[in-house]
């Protein structure tokens, strides 16, 4: 049975504390697995979120700060003592090959994995799949930072009472499927678009386009709010979003599931960043997020 699902490794912002660890989130999505942002610590908390090198398929960084790309050389050197079977490809900024270079080389070790570097270096499909296509988006913050969509492909959904009226049925129901007609009936006659699935990984960044792109109905948008409303101000200085910010393009864009996270060490209670996200009027499925959470996809609608 396929599986969508998001695992929280890390939600930290800068630094970890007691109780969050530095950033990494892995997206499983049906049969593979896609790392974001593994900073340090990234390699334990997989661990003890039951993630396995053999697990990923990709690994994704949206820029260059320590606290989402520090964990890369850890969790590149496990890929290969483990030797984990299958080709990994990684997505990165271009501009800061040199930061890649230094974290997959940091120490001498064995390789035995192949890992193919796929740079971005525009807005645009990185990849395409039979099950997605990856897509890039450029944010706003003081390093080249780029955030992450998923977009199932549209399929379509069978309608059984236009089935039964054109008197369709058992194996031919199938054959109209990879046909796309059947006896004068075309498949648009019995059946409906299936909108594909998205979900959005939007992390360092002011309001700017890219945001909103990647947020544009989402199934799920995991999201950073560093810092809440009243600190707006810093928010845009370091190049950041508030809860309040983040919210208001969740529900701007149609977002079915919010997640919220990277959050300052100089806040205490979580529970702050939800009231703010609904008080800036987000009516959808929201999660504040903390470590070896799991979260599912919303089911297709």
């Amino acid at each position: 049975m396929s599986v969508r699902e998001l695992v929280v490794l890390g939600t930290a912002s800068q630094v970890p504390t007691r109780h969050r660890n530095h950033n990494g989130y892995l997206l499983r999505w049906d049969g593979e697995g896609i790392l974001f942002d593994p900073g340090e610590g990234t390699q334990r908390q997989m661990l003890r979120a039951g993630v396995a090198a053999h697990d990923l398929n990709r690994v994704c960084v949206t820029h260059f700060h320590g606290d989402h790309s520090l964990g890369l050389a850890g969790v590149i050197q496990r890929i290969n003592l483990d030797r984990v079977p299958h080709e990994i490809t990684a997505h990165y900024p271009r501009s800061g090959q040199r930061f890649f270079d230094r974290l997959r080389y940091a120490t001498a070790y064995r390789e035995t994995v192949g890992i193919t570097e796929a740079p971005v270096a525009a807005d645009g499909p990185l990849a395409r799949t039979g099950g997605y296509t990856l897509e890039a988006r450029k944010l706003s913050h003081p390093v080249e930072s780029y955030g992450y969509g998923i977009v199932e492909p549209d399929g379509r959904r069978m309608l059984p009472e236009r089935l039964a009226a054109h008197g369709i049925k058992g194996p031919d129901v199938g054959r109209l499927q990879r046909e796309g007609s059947l006896d004068g009936v075309s498949l648009e006659d019995v059946s409906e678009v299936r909108r594909g699935q998205r979900f959005a990984f939007v992390m360092d960044t002011r309001l700017c386009d890219g945001v909103y792109a990647l947020a544009d109905g989402c199934d799920m948008l995991v999201i950073e709010s560093t810092f809440l409303d009243e600190d707006e101000e810093l928010a845009v200085e370091h190049g950041h979003l508030t809860a309040g910010q983040a919210a208001r393009v969740a529900r701007d864009a149609g977002v079915r599931h919010l997640v919220l996270t990277h959050f300052s060490q100089r806040y205490t209670d979580p529970d702050e960043f939800e009231r703010q996200a609904r008080a800036a009027g987000y009516e959808g499925e929201l999660t504040v997020a903390h470590d070896l959470l799991r979260v599912p996809v919303p089911k297709r609608r």
